[in-house]
């Protein structure tokens, strides 16, 4: 069995499965788009399509509210996890930004066996001669 990755933002589902998926009522689900709460994405006819994500904050909306927390509390905590999720989306992007471009700096200059500048990758080493040269200076001819 292969291990398929699953795209939690992809707007799938029409509104009687995200509601059947939440355990909630459509008109529920209508009405937390109207607040503001869980908006879904919307097809060019103009229907409501949700994806996994707004299934599980219609989850976590049923959760708060039963535990007596109020629907314009509970639009600030969402508003801020979809701040913060896309907070940690743009430092994912700005890292791998950071990596490529220290990649493609970070570069180490040698000397190569012939004298001449070779370019390295950061963490290599050059391979050094291991030729012992014994060097004795000559005798002045006449003596």
């Amino acid at each position: 069995m292969t291990d398929v990755e699953v795209d939690e933002e992809a707007p799938i589902f029409a509104i009687a499965v995200a509601a059947e998926l939440a355990g909630m009522h459509p008109q529920t689900l209508r009405q937390y788009d109207r607040l503001g709460l869980v908006v879904p994405a919307r097809t060019q006819g103009g229907s409501r399509r949700y994806a996994l994500r707004h299934v599980k904050q219609l989850r976590e909306v049923a959760a708060l509210s039963a535990e007596g927390m109020s629907l314009p509390a509970i639009s600030r905590l969402i508003e801020l996890e979809n701040t913060v999720r896309a907070l940690r989306r743009q430092v994912s992007e700005l890292e791998a930004r950071l990596r490529a471009e220290d990649d493609r700096r970070s570069r180490v200059f040698a000397a190569g066996s012939t004298g001449s500048v070779v370019t390295l990758r950061h963490g290599t080493r050059v391979r050094r001669a291991t030729e012992l040269v014994v060097w004795r200076p000559r005798e002045p001819e006449g003596e």
